[in-house]
């Protein structure tokens, strides 16, 4: 499709991504979702996935990860905290 990714392994997931839209088991696939990770009302940081799709109903927001690093554990729980979003870790 033309896209550059980060890393061949979010290039391949891509890949199957775009092959369960096509066959119908997902749906509204989009890349680098970003969200505001915003508490008390102050700005902290954001959070950018690589995908978010719906699949059976519920919202999916997926990244593919090598490294969990300290400040994307940190995220990770803010958006779990902010949005009742788990990340899908692939």
């Amino acid at each position: 499709d033309g896209i550059v990714f980060d890393s061949a392994k979010e290039a391949k997931r891509y890949y199957i991504l775009k092959i369960r839209q096509l066959a119908g088991e997902i749906s509204g696939l989009e890349l680098q979702p970003e969200y505001a990770l915003v508490v008390n009302g102050m700005l902290i940081c954001s959070y950018r996935g690589d995908f978010r799709y719906t699949e059976h109903g519920s919202l999916i927001c997926e990244d593919c990860k090598g490294i969990r690093t300290p400040a994307y554990r940190l995220k990770r729980k803010l958006m779990q905290a902010l949005y009742q979003i788990t990340i899908l870790e692939t």
